[in-house]
């Protein structure tokens, strides 16, 4: 995952992912002019704004914002970004283009705080938080840059998504448009931790290039990225040994965002600070909230974004777009496949030139805007779909049961027996979460063929008949689970799959070595911590034995399975390294040591009387 970080992070420092042409950077220098400010905030800190403004002045342009945590660079009045905007479309149609270095980050003076605590009420002028920096900054904007028309526009993707939706906790007159894209929401839930289990592989490769300044003197330089010697993240992760290791043996303690996490495990005053949802309430600003299916890390934050700035705005313009997309996917390249999968033609200039655009030019420029309210991309039959309500009011709650003798159906399981289907699950060795060696979080695992695990006993599938019509589901899934294990805590690994027919063809994104025909395609998959099944907040262990329902959401999904493919479930209690290692035993696991990890046997109910099923949304 190190080097894939690096590069979108890279790619967002310059905004556009690659949507630049080989004019662009030329057309910028010629038709733009750059200034370096130190713009004040109330309390006194500077924060470093870079702006480029058309040389044209006989027009009054809308600004349009970023605040990132990942530096404005090139820095220098003479040095210019080779894009600006979200897309070329942007540039080319004139805006006035600002990116600020976040308080604390880069060139901005202050102490960063990784998502900074919100304020619901500023009590002395010099309170600050997110919200009060994107005022304080649209506000000398408006006073001091040339040929504004007095609209500014705000947007960002992963962490600038965080800072824009903060921006619109300014609650600023003049902030019209934001659009938050695969912004984090909750950092325990989004980033850090999915249902309690923390995602290390992510995190690990993460943090030490991120870490380029602990203090307050503002600096340019960068952090330095993890060297592992190696490119097998398994092997390398498992010599590793507990979590508590990447101190001992790596960090020494010197980077203090790690060990917030390391010191965190639970879902404490610490994390509470740092869901901003709680916040998104008297919003007046149009928002378009984007997010992509196959986001690996803030598929959380784009869906309970939306369906909180909805529920608590219900006056507001809010629009919600979902492609087939990894993080940040939409704004770079053609979004035409994942992995072997292909969705049928180029999916991400359709949001750029149809959706964001057109959105923004209306806000900012009073253009038509003729925009449904959910532009959502339906996989497996490859096609846009809109809706004015998400999920949709047509979805029915259904149940999906896993029976005896590994089948799946809607229907329920009949008869007296107590069934059930165990396996033995070893800490010492993990299911790996996909094929092949890498050091990275690969985001193709997000479609990836499950077959490479049909040898192993420590993970169950369920499968339905041969399907004999389409079957869509659309909106979230959740896993109600019946289960049971000899240890006091345990994970556990949903996995709903698509499984293809033996008359399956390949096409040109079929990999080397690769057969569609019979491919289990990975849609939705989540992870749930066992001791945090009731609260996230005080964990409880497992009595070894007792029959517990375990139940957690693996986000949504709009997934058609075509006539003649099967749907199926699988199951398993390790997921490594995409997730660290349960010990199986009840104890702090950021402080555990080698000698809590127990192997531990674990049932899965599939009886009348122990019922355990997916609850999902059919179209």
């Amino acid at each position: 995952m190190i080097k894939y970080i690096f590069f979108v992070l890279y790619l967002i420092s310059f905004t556009c992912f690659g949507q630049a042409t080989l004019k662009d950077p030329d057309y910028i220098k010629a038709n733009y002019n750059k200034f370096e400010y130190q713009i004040p905030m109330r309390d006194g800190k500077k924060l470093f704004t870079a702006v480029y403004v058309p040389k044209d002045q006989s027009l009054k342009y809308p600004v349009m914002l970023q605040r990132t945590c990942y530096s404005v660079s090139p820095y220098g009045p003479d040095q210019y970004k080779t894009a600006l905007g979200p897309s070329s479309q942007f540039l080319h149609d004139g805006y006035i283009f600002v990116y600020q270095d976040v308080r604390g980050r880069w060139m901005s003076e202050g102490i960063y705080e990784e998502m900074t605590p919100e304020l619901e009420k500023h009590d002395t002028n010099k309170a600050v938080d997110e919200g009060t920096d994107t005022y304080d900054t649209i506000d000398w904007l408006l006073k001091n840059v040339a040929g504004n028309n007095g609209k500014v526009g705000v947007w960002g993707i992963s962490y600038p998504g965080f800072y824009t939706t903060t921006a619109l906790l300014s609650r600023h007159p003049a902030l019209v448009a934001a659009s938050p894209q695969a912004p984090i929401a909750d950092l325990y839930r989004d980033d850090a931790f999915h249902n309690g289990a923390f995602m290390l592989v992510a995190n690990f490769g993460f943090y030490p290039g991120f870490t380029n300044r602990q203090d307050g003197q503002p600096t340019q330089r960068r952090g330095k990225e993890f060297e592992p010697g190696t490119e097998d993240g398994y092997d390398f992760f498992l010599k590793m040994g507990p979590v508590k290791n990447t101190n001992v043996k790596y960090y020494k303690d010197t980077i203090r965002l790690w060990n917030e996490m390391l010191d965190h495990p639970d879902y404490d005053q610490h994390w509470k600070e740092r869901n901003v949802l709680t916040h998104l309430h008297d919003i007046k600003t149009a928002v378009l909230v984007t997010g992509g299916w196959y986001d690996a890390e803030d598929l959380y934050g784009a869906i309970h974004t939306y369906q909180t700035l909805q529920k608590e705005n219900p006056a507001t313009p809010v629009y919600f777009a979902m492609g087939p997309w990894v993080h940040g996917g939409w704004a770079r390249g053609n979004g035409d496949h994942l992995g072997d999968i292909g969705f049928g033609g180029a999916t991400a200039p359709v949001y750029r030139e149809n959706i964001e655009f057109k959105f923004f030019s209306h806000y900012l420029k009073g253009t038509k805007l003729d925009l449904p309210k959910i532009s959502a991309f339906e996989t497996g039959r490859n096609q846009w779909r809109n809706y004015q309500t998400w999920p949709p009011k047509e979805a029915e709650e259904k149940q999906l049961y896993l029976l005896p003798g590994h089948r799946l159906s809607f229907n329920q399981p009949n008869g007296s027996a107590n069934t059930y289907d165990e396996y033995v699950s070893d800490p010492a060795n993990p299911v790996p979460f996909l094929a092949g060696k890498s050091m990275d979080m690969d985001r193709e695992y997000m479609t990836a063929d499950q077959r490479f695990l049909s040898g192993r006993k420590d993970v169950l599938s369920y499968q339905t008949d041969v399907l004999d019509q389409d079957i869509t589901l659309a909106g979230n899934i959740r896993a109600d689970l019946k289960v049971a294990t000899t240890g006091t805590d345990a994970d556990w690994v949903v996995k709903v799959l698509d499984v293809y027919p033996d008359t399956a063809a390949n096409d040109q994104w079929t990999g080397k070595g690769v057969q569609m025909a019979g491919y289990q395609q990975m849609v939705r998959s989540e992870a749930m911590r066992g001791k945090f099944r009731n609260s996230f907040e005080k964990p409880e262990p497992f009595v070894p034995g007792k029959v517990t329902p375990v139940n957690f959401e693996l986000q949504d999904v709009l997934h058609t399975f075509k006539k003649g493919h099967r749907i199926m479930v699988q199951l398993q209690s390790t997921w490594f390294p995409l997730i660290d290692r349960n010990p199986q035993t009840f104890t702090d696991i950021m402080k555990a040591g080698e000698h809590d990890f127990k192997k531990a046997t674990h049932r899965v109910y599939t009886s009348k009387s122990h019922s355990s099923y997916l609850k999902v949304r059919v179209m």
